[in-house]
Order: C-alpha cells, then structure tokens, then sequence
C-alpha cells in the first residue's frame, strides 16, 4: 500500500493556510496515523523533535495538548504541571512559582503554565515524561523548549512544502474548565483566535477534541471546526458531574453527541477487548449516526500492553503489540492515535502487501 499523498500548490509557501483534505481523506479507507503527542516513542512529547520525526516517519496528523502561559500564549504540555515534562523542579529561580492547585477535583502540587510567562517558559528545557517505559527517550532530556501552538502550525506548513503532503493538525484542550472557572481563562476564545491569527479555517484538516462537554458545545456554537469528543475509562466529563462516558458510548448518548460533535476519541478497551480481542458494536454504532471513531492509545512497550500481551525484558521492552494492532484496525476505526507511527505505517503496508 501506498499512502495517499495530497500535493498541494499551496502548500510551497509557508505562511499561506493549511490545505484541506479532501473527504475521503477524513476517515475513509485507510486509516488516519494520528501522531500522539508526536514521536512520543523515540522522542520527548510534545516537541518540536517529536512533531517533526512523526511527520518524516508518515503520520497524517499530529496531536498538539494545549494549555496556557499567564500572558495567555498556547504552549503544547501533556497538563498545566510542568515538573512531569520539564526540567523546572530543579530550577531555582521558579521555586516561588510552586503551587498547589485542585485540578478536576485532584490536589496537585507543582508548577502550572498559566503561572509563566511565554518569556519564563522558553527557559526550560522538555525531559522524557515516562523514563522507565521509554529510557532511550531521557538521552534527548534538555534539548527542547516548549513550543508554542504557532511554531507547531509553522513547522507542519513547512514540512507541507518539503513532502508536498498534507498534514493536519490534532489539537487537544486541556483542563478549560478549571482554567475558566479557576484562573479566568477562556481556552474557547483562545484557540479561535489564534486559529483565525494562523489563517486556519474549518475546512483544513484540523480536528479540536476534548474531554469535557461544554467546551465542545462552545466551541460548536461559535465555529465549523470538527470537534472530537473524547471518552476516558472511567467517569464522565469535569462540567457535566452527572453524565458518565460509560452512558456517552451507547445509542442514546451518542445521539445526543452527535449534535455537537463530528467524533469521539475513545479508549481503545472501549472498542475491543485487549485481553480477549473479542470488538464492541461501538464503531457500528458511532458511524450510525455519522460520528467518526478515532480510539486512542497504540503503544507498543510491555509497561502500556495488558499482562497477556507482554514479553520478558520489563517495561520498556517491545511486548506482543502486533496482534493487538491489527485488531484494533479491523475493528473499522477511522483513524488510531499512536505514539509509534514508524511502525503502524510499517503494520498498515504489509497488511495491504499482496
């Protein structure tokens, strides 16, 4: 199988839009390499270094987490705490910045984005957020800033015109409603107009997702852009205390999603069984009323696979990921997000080899 290149004319300068993908591209056939926080595999999430290698090893999309500096600049962390993914916690000069904050109802200590400025940011340095999983990754500890949402934008338009491919982008707001409610926030306005700043419309290939109800509503009301609901294991949505993902999933509640979003980002376990591999009739039940499926998370180390599927060599070493793979993509999900893109290209090429 060869991947569907989209060239785009457009696409040789870099400051013009991001051009759209054609329909068919949008979930149909093949399906969609969503790059999960980039090359999260080989590389610190959420990088530049990270966003750029999942592009050169074939993603469609890439997958910025978003969150929010006190002068109100998107920046791409996995959350608003910092000391996970940076090296802030042995930086003296931002000892005064320590916080505890309740976030979604968890206390949690540490040092939170919307206390930086973009300025006080850039002087921290990305380090591998899993290093026991992932140990090769903490070798490119120190390297990276964090990028901000527009260098995301500016890279992929670059790396447009060096492929002639399109490549979309997957963003995800983080914790909005404990930044509107707590901090005065308003992610929705955010991300409008850094979209509208960017010369990004509806229809480019761009997908918005998140966890919670009313921002995804907000947003709907507000904008065309294709939104994503995402749906955890347990629990339901920070803003609505009285919905469940659990009901989220069935007929009813997903006719009700379907009134504000284009798609739902489940858990993976919520499509198949990854100890039996037995499918759910929930991709089925999704396109019944339009809504694309786009599951989350392929991973292929032993510390992130069911008991059943590891191999000997601990946490970090490569567990029986293929079988699992393979049935998540004959459940008929219209796109996977993945932190190893290399080889679900590589998984995807060999299936379709004659």
């Amino acid at each position: 199988m060869v991947r569907k290149l989209i060239v785009s004319a457009a696409a040789a300068l870099l400051m013009v839009p991001i051009p759209a993908l054609a329909t068919s591209e949008m979930g149909v056939g093949d399906p969609l390499i969503i790059a999960h926080r980039g090359a999260s595999g080989d590389r610190p999430e959420h990088t530049l270094a990270a966003y750029e290698l999942a592009i050169d090893q074939g993603a469609d999309f890439v997958e910025p987490d978003l969150v929010v500096t006190k002068d109100l600049e998107l920046v791409s962390r996995h959350e608003n705490e910092l000391s996970g993914t940076t090296d802030v916690a042995n930086r003296e000069e931002f000892e005064h910045l320590r916080r505890e904050k309740t976030i979604n109802g968890t206390r949690v200590a540490g040092w939170f984005a919307e206390d930086f400025t973009l300025a006080e940011l850039r002087t921290l340095r990305a380090k591998e957020r899993v290093p026991g999983s992932r140990p090769a990754n903490a070798r490119y500890n120190g390297l990276y800033q964090v990028p901000t949402f527009e260098e995301i934008v500016k890279l992929v338009r670059a790396k447009e015109a060096e492929t002639g491919r399109s490549i979309g982008l997957y963003p995800e707001l983080k914790a909005p409603n404990f930044l509107l409610e707590v901090e005065g926030i308003d992610m929705v306005d955010l991300i409008l107009r850094e979209l509208r700043d960017l010369g990004i419309e509806p229809s480019d290939p761009i997908f918005i997702q998140c966890f919670e109800v009313g921002t995804l509503r907000r947003l709907n009301q507000r904008s065309d852009f294709k939104l994503i609901q995402l749906i955890a294991p347990e629990g339901g949505p920070v803003d609505e205390p009285d919905m469940r993902y659990a009901e989220m999933i069935t007929p009813t509640g997903l006719e009700e999603l379907a009134a504000y979003a284009d798609g739902i980002g489940p858990w993976l376990g919520h499509v198949l069984d990854p100890q039996s591999m037995v499918q759910t009739s929930l991709v089925a039940d999704a396109h019944g009323f339009d809504l694309k499926v786009h599951p989350w998370t392929l991973r292929k180390e032993n510390g992130f696979l069911p008991e059943s599927l590891q191999n000997e060599g601990g946490p970090s070493a490569d567990g029986k990921w293929r079988s699992l793979w393979k049935a998540a993509i004959e459940s008929g999900a219209d796109g996977f997000f993945t932190d190893n893109v290399k080889e679900f290209v590589s998984l995807v090429e060999n299936e379709d080899a004659p």
